[in-house]
């Protein structure tokens, strides 16, 4: 029998965790079978901090999945980002034994082993491996070598770094919360995958993707991703600083940022004031609205250069690397208003702003989805669906284990996740950010934390695949070693 392609995106980012159950259609869209959004506690600068409380936050999203799909949640796509994670070019060659027999899609495979065995500095791990052009004995300008003659085949490669001990946290996480580690992919290559078409990827485009801790900065060019680069602030820097120019509780410095917030200061008159109620019976606090946008405006103007710092790096200069398409902005910052205006004035090329509708059926039912903000998680989603094959299902109905369950809905319990919260009411209306946690980037420790919820790692069947990628082969390995633990 064969069944449709179902998956499931886990966006586990600093302001929210949101889990998103789709299949396919026949005409290739997307079908949301369910959502589930919950406040990201545990989290900060896009790097998992106390693993308990990350527990709970992707339980309490993985839930509300459940409920509104009627469905159960086994294995997830996961997202990873932070500012451990680099990128950097290698090339790479082997030499065939035989060329006078094509190359085959094994030879692709040993030359991808062999940038896996790099040797990366001390804590870090390769996450993805991306071939970018290949030659086949010095013949370059080769996009699918297989099937050619030839006895050396060379390749150049993007390859995306990240720290060992940050992959094994959210691996953890997300096993001990009674899932399986379907696949770690990058956020920003998610997100291109749901707000980029092919036309842009190969005119050459920047995708920036402002979440809450991190701005994600993707560069394609002739259909082939060229750089990647992580800045390590966000949405939630612009509220601290809301609510220190201002002083303001964070809630407020929020709020005032979703609904007079406007990254360029010019269209403010300096007589337009708003009153903020004062604390426990103190006189309420006026704010100039002027003075809101130049706080907003020197942060966003900062965010912005350090990704054209990244786009000259790339060597947008020159003629044969040029971006014809433009930028893209998504995730939740993109909707702070005029940023658009802002982004086309210090870059001085093409904006727009990106929305993942594209890949969507049915949107009279899911206009939700239809936000910057899930750009991320829908583009986790189209991940998983691609790596899976027919009849591989990631959601499974009555075959999930009661136990891990149970032990998930444990740690829920022990956790109140809304009490360092917003209201719902503020959540609801929050087109830029969630801000739960300052936005202070954290020092890493290095060190594992010591969890006493082990059962729920054995309670989880292993997935056998059909056919294993190098990420899943990436995954086995991290998985087997938190197994042994």
């Amino acid at each position: 029998m064969t069944h449709a392609k179902i998956a499931v995106g886990l966006d586990i980012g600093t302001t929210k965790i949101v889990a998103i159950i789709g299949k396919e259609t026949p005409h290739g869209k997307l079908d949301i079978l369910g959502t589930g959004t919950a406040p990201s506690v545990g989290v900060k600068g896009g790097v998992v901090v106390n693993i308990v409380q990350t527990m709970a936050s992707i339980t309490k999203a993985v839930q509300h999945a459940e409920a509104a799909s009627g469905m159960t949640i086994g294995s997830v796509a996961v997202g990873i980002a932070g500012q451990h994670i680099r990128s950097l070019q290698h090339s790479d060659y082997i030499t065939r034994e035989d060329p006078e027999k094509v190359i085959e899609h094994e030879d692709i495979l040993r030359l991808t082993d062999n940038v896996h065995k790099l040797v990366m500095m001390p804590g870090e791990e390769i996450i993805h491996v991306l071939p970018q052009e290949y030659k086949v004995d010095g013949q370059g300008d080769v996009d699918e070598p297989v099937g050619m003659f030839g006895g050396r085949l060379e390749a150049t490669f993007h390859i995306v770094v990240g720290q060992v001990t940050s992959i094994r946290n959210i691996a953890r996480c997300v096993k001990n919360s009674g899932l399986e580690l379907g696949s770690v992919n990058l956020e920003p290559l998610a997100s291109a995958e749901a707000v980029l078409s092919e036309e842009e990827k190969e005119a050459g485009v920047v995708l920036i993707d402002i979440g809450g801790g991190t701005t994600d900065v993707a560069i394609f060019k002739d259909g082939i991703i060229r750089h990647t680069a992580v800045i390590p602030h966000g949405g939630n820097i612009i509220t601290q600083d809301i609510k220190e120019g201002c002083s303001i509780i964070e809630k407020q410095a929020e709020q005032l940022k979703i609904k007079f917030g406007s990254a360029w200061p010019g269209e403010n008159k300096d007589n337009e004031i708003v009153s903020i109620p004062g604390l426990h019976g103190r006189d309420p606090k006026e704010i100039s609205l002027k003075n809101l946008s130049r706080i907003i405006h020197a942060r966003v103007t900062e965010i912005i250069n350090a990704v054209y710092t990244e786009i000259k790096q790339y060597g947008h200069d020159q003629a044969s690397k040029k971006l014809i398409a433009g930028v893209v902005i998504t995730g939740g910052g993109s909707q702070l208003k005029h940023i658009k205006h802002l982004v086309e004035f210090l870059t001085g090329m093409d904006v727009r702003i990106g929305f993942p509708n594209e890949h969507l059926a049915g949107m009279e039912a899911k206009q939700d989805l239809n936000s910057p903000i899930y750009s991320t998680a829908v583009g986790l989603l189209m991940q998983g669906i691609h790596s899976r094959g027919d009849g591989d299902m990631a959601v499974i109905n009555d075959e999930f284990t009661m136990d891990a369950m149970a032990v998930a809905n444990d740690l829920s319990d022990l956790i109140d996740v809304s009490q360092e919260n917003p209201t719902e009411e503020a959540m609801a209306i929050d087109p830029l950010t969630e801000a739960v946690d300052s936005p202070e980037s954290s020092k890493e420790t290095g060190e594992e934390p010591d969890l006493t919820d082990e059962a729920a790692l054995d309670a989880v069947a292993k997935r056998k695949v059909k056919k294993r990628s190098f990420v899943d082969k990436w995954v086995e390995k991290f998985t087997d070693s938190i197994l042994e633990d």
